[in-house]
């Protein structure tokens, strides 16, 4: 998505709390980078968003792999025979 062409009509506002440390550094980099705080925050919240939903994913394929692993197991170690034998 190009999101130096975000149509801000289609934005909602919400009031954020920050210490003053963190916003001393977002106002740093904002200055540095030459955009503003709230393209910033947006794409840090989009950032999260994504790495939170990965992590969610992956929780989950982890509880299906635990409540699998003895068959998961089996079928690895006939897998394994079955190509020794070729």
């Amino acid at each position: 998505m190009d999101w130096d062409h975000i149509n801000i009509d289609n934005m909602n506002t919400i009031a954020v709390t920050i210490d003053p440390s963190t916003l001393k550094r977002l106002n740093a980099l904002v200055k540095d980078l030459g955009r503003n705080r709230s393209e910033l925050v947006r794409e840090a919240v989009r950032q999260f968003l994504e790495r939170e939903r990965i992590r969610r994913e992956e929780e989950q394929q982890a509880k299906v792999i635990h409540r699998h692993r003895r068959r998961l197991a089996l079928q690895t170690a006939a897998l394994v025979r079955e190509q020794g034998r070729r």
